[in-house]
């Protein structure tokens, strides 16, 4: 099972840039353009929209692709 998870959470994921981390300031449980792109989510597989810690850019990632950090 996939870890859920919430707004606020800070969480890594691995980019072609290499091992990034943010916070996540959207949960999406329904479909959604972003960039151009139609993301599926749903309530049993949302995605998220973090903030990168490094850069302030949003990206927008399912749970199986992320990892909870400490705080």
């Amino acid at each position: 099972m996939v870890e859920s998870f919430k707004v606020g959470d800070r969480v890594g994921w691995n980019s072609e840039a290499g091992h990034v981390d943010g916070t996540i300031n959207r949960v999406h449980i329904q479909d959604f353009d972003y960039k151009g792109h139609t993301h599926r989510a749903s309530a049993d597989c949302p995605q998220y929209e973090i903030r990168s810690s490094r850069t302030d850019h949003i990206a927008a990632h399912k749970g199986s692709a992320l990892t909870k950090l400490s705080d």
